[in-house]
């Protein structure tokens, strides 16, 4: 029977858009389903801010005998698009069946739900909203978890999706450290240099004073992603809002460890930092993606429970640049980490794209590995 789109409107839907990864990895060892309500507030007007900014996002089921066989989403954000040339939109939150119709009829109804706004292509998978989460197809490291904030996918989609005749957009390393292996040496002795200097401080971010804090972490992130060394990385960067880091100040406070995040400053400046949060699959797994208020409990001490944590932002201001500032506050949040909280085993940072050379250097030098790839493609309609 053929395949039919259906725009997801209802609460039927929303339920069964959700309920199709969890039929497709079913009892799955390695898969671990992202939080619902993360997931919907980016459909959520009131809760995503790039519909102010005049984006547009849609979803759609692809059903079969009215069953749902495949999902999908697909947005325009002008103040992203036009940085390309063309400008591209974008599409994510793919799921399907191990079928090459159904990729083919989600792609040919993406090419022509942007060729009708003008738009000359898309990429993807991405996210409508925030850089770090929900990025890319799974394409390599397959047999762990998926840390919070990126998905799971099963090893099939990455022939499917290239049977549409894709280009590569970019590649996005995961990168991981096990926390028992010992620093480098050489970069230990640099950051107790840098310690040691009257105008350099590093202390963990304050929880009693996340809001102030929040708005440094902002300041240093806008500055950085700016001014770019790596060109390329510039094309899709807007800034964080102050209504965005309120938002994520909200989320976050439950669960930040401030051991594991610190903040450099330089003659009272804010300079260098680094955010990081558990991994909070470990209790969606348990949940299937849920966080009823009954449930609520499960957060309580969780950092302390954690097995595994996640880098969520990482950046330096440019004009402290090349001073050693970015192995500070890796290695200060490194050893903090250990002493606070003993029984987080991996760190899993990223993502970090192929172009990006200098972070990746960076990571390598700290002692950090590739675990995972996520592949984004571009389609031009």
């Amino acid at each position: 029977m053929s395949l039919q789109v259906y725009k997801v409107e209802t609460k039927d839907q929303v339920d069964a858009f959700h309920a199709l990864p969890q039929r497709l990895y079913k009892n799955h060892h390695w898969y671990r389903p992202p939080f619902r309500f993360e997931v919907e507030n980016v459909f959520d007007r009131k809760k995503n801010e790039r519909f102010e900014k005049g984006g547009e996002c849609e979803r759609f089921l692809v059903m079969r005998e009215g069953e749902a066989v495949g999902r999908f989403a697909v947005f325009i954000d002008p103040e992203k698009d036009e940085s390309y040339d063309p400008k591209l939109g974008g599409i994510g939150f793919i799921e399907m069946e191990d079928d090459p119709e159904i990729s083919i009829v989600i792609i040919d109804f993406a090419k022509n739900w942007h060729r009708d706004r003008g738009y000359a292509g898309f990429r993807g998978p991405v996210n409508f909203g925030e850089n770090d989460t929900f990025w890319g197809i799974l394409i390599d490291g397959f047999e762990d978890h998926n840390v919070y904030g990126m998905l799971y996918h099963h090893n099939y989609y990455e022939n499917l999706i290239e049977e549409t005749g894709p280009e590569k957009f970019d590649d996005l390393y995961m990168y991981q450290l096990d926390m028992k292996q010992p620093l480098p040496p050489r970069l230990v002795k640099i950051t107790e240099r840098l310690k040691s200097r009257e105008n350099i401080e590093v202390r963990p971010i304050d929880k009693k004073n996340l809001s102030r804090d929040g708005e440094l972490v902002r300041q240093i992130y806008n500055r950085a992603f700016h001014d770019q060394v790596i060109k390329e990385r510039e094309e899709e960067f807007i800034g964080i809002s102050r209504e965005t880091i309120r938002q994520m100040v909200k989320k976050l406070k439950p669960v930040l460890m401030p051991e594991t995040s610190p903040i450099a400053f330089v003659k009272g400046e804010p300079a260098s930092f680094l955010v990081s949060v558990p991994d909070l699959h470990e209790i969606s797994a348990q949940t299937n993606g849920r966080l009823h208020w009954w449930q609520l409990y499960k957060l309580i001490g969780f950092e302390k429970r954690a097995r595994k944590f996640r880098p969520l932002a990482f950046g330096t201001d440019p004009r402290f640049r090349g001073r050693g500032l970015e192995a500070l506050v890796f290695i200060e949040g490194f050893k903090w980490t250990k002493k606070y909280y003993p029984n987080l085993k991996v760190l899993e940072g990223g993502f970090v794209s192929e172009k990006n050379w200098i972070m990746r250097r960076s990571l390598e030098a700290l002692g950090c590995e590739i675990a995972k790839t996520y592949r984004v493609y571009k389609w031009m309609v």
